[in-house]
């Protein structure tokens, strides 16, 4: 069997803008030529930003609730065929087997340990099925296998699931690269290392308390349906269960639309440069937005980024450059109080407002993936450059080469 979407850092075919990095405060090169640099600042035509979700066609059954939402997978049945047991080293360095948690309804996902895009959707989903299934969780077992080949010891797991909320939560395993890579060929996951990119398949496993193989799901690249992808997990898991409980948690699983930049929002500054009025996002003027989540801690310094971006403020200012505003996607923090804590250490030095997306909504609508993901967008609302694809911060220089050549297409197609 081979599954159907892909996690990949690097997309072929994009027309790329090489920009300069922000140094030694970048993230740490796995992803080596690509780190912001804006190394993928990708140039996206007027008509607007299409996100590409490609769905293995067995996954989508017509039967199944939210079967035509293509922004979550509704699950593939399976036979029931035992899952291949494997012994690895859990995130404190200790032996872990699968089949010490017969009994128990195991969901098992593959997780890339230094990911910054569609990982923290498998794993924020993964905690709250377990929120949905209330008392009936103690039944059910977390467990990530480690999709990297580069990033296999005990410390990167470690440091994944500290930045997440995740360390006492659930057991995520590492090995020597040819133990994982068994593991990945046992359980038919894809995972590839090309020049430094990671590229694997986001499959989560729900198997049953006899240690059968009962149910096959594919996160899909969507801020705002990581609790509808939540909602399915808890109800396979809950089928399982002894009584067949009913999940606490319901929501529906109808498609959720993302937010485009052409439709105007106001929202609450809740750090940073806060004025008198709500942050206007949307048409009206140029803006250049930077999504973030304060688990990028992991790979990089986040506050002397974020300070750092101040040094655009300052540029923008004189130069009538866009307006800069900070995003950060509530939907994978690892905690309510995250951000807070951020913003209390970094006090007043932001120049520049910080606001929230709650729902997700807001990255949909804006094409982001990898997150920090810088966009830039025009007065009427249309995404002139983003940097989707690849994650990195953004270097002054780098932003000023970004608002230039904007300004240069923009001045040719008049």
């Amino acid at each position: 069997m081979r599954l159907g979407v892909h996690h990949g850092t690097q997309a072929a075919g994009k027309k790329t803008l090489s920009l300069p990095s922000s140094g030694g405060q970048g993230i740490r090169q796995r992803r080596a030529a690509t780190a912001w640099g804006l190394a993928g600042l990708v140039l996206i035509s007027a008509a607007g930003v299409m996100l590409a979700r490609v769905i293995d066609a067995h996954s989508q059954p017509s039967s199944v609730a939210g079967a035509f939402n293509f922004n979550i997978d509704p699950g593939t049945p399976l036979e029931g065929r035992p899952a291949p047991n494997f012994t690895l080293s859990n995130q404190f360095g200790q032996p872990v087997s699968l089949s010490q948690f017969r009994g128990k309804v195991v969901i098992l996902a593959f997780v890339d340990s230094e990911c910054t895009s569609i990982c923290p959707l498998t794993t924020t989903s993964m905690l709250e099925a377990v929120r949905m299934l209330g008392s009936q969780a103690q039944h059910v077992q977390l467990i990530g296998i480690n999709a990297n080949p580069i990033a296999t010891s005990v410390a990167d797991v470690r440091a994944y699931s500290a930045a997440h909320g995740m360390t006492d939560r659930w057991e995520f395993l590492t090995g020597t690269k040819v133990q994982l890579s068994t593991v990945w060929h046992d359980y038919n996951v894809y995972v590839a290392a090309i020049h430094g990119n990671i590229d694997h398949e986001p499959a989560v496993y729900v198997i049953g308390p006899n240690g059968g193989e009962r149910t096959l799901l594919l996160t899909q690249m969507a801020y705002a349906s990581v609790t509808q992808q939540a909602q399915l997990l808890a109800d396979s898991a809950a089928a399982l269960l002894p009584g067949h409980p009913r999940v606490a948690k319901l929501v529906s699983l109808g498609a959720i639309a993302g937010t485009r930049p052409s439709t105007e929002l106001s929202l609450a500054a809740v750090g940073g440069k806060i004025g008198p009025r709500p942050v206007r996002i949307g048409p009206g003027h140029p803006h250049l937005y930077v999504f973030f989540a304060t688990w990028l801690e992991e790979t990089s310094n986040v506050a002397a980024q974020l300070e750092g971006l101040n040094g655009y403020v300052t540029m923008a200012h004189q130069n009538g450059w866009p307006s800069l505003v900070l995003v950060d996607e509530a939907v994978t923090e690892p905690s309510t109080d995250a951000l807070a804590g951020l913003l209390r250490d970094l006090g007043s030095h932001l120049d520049y407002p910080v606001v929230v997306d709650t729902s997700g909504r807001l990255a949909d609508g804006y094409g982001v993936e990898n997150l920090p993901c810088t966009v830039l967008t025009s007065a009427s609302g249309e995404i002139l450059l983003t940097n989707q694809n690849y994650a990195g911060w953004p270097s002054t220089a780098g932003l000023e080469a970004a608002v230039g050549r904007a300004e240069a297409a923009a001045r040719r197609s008049k």
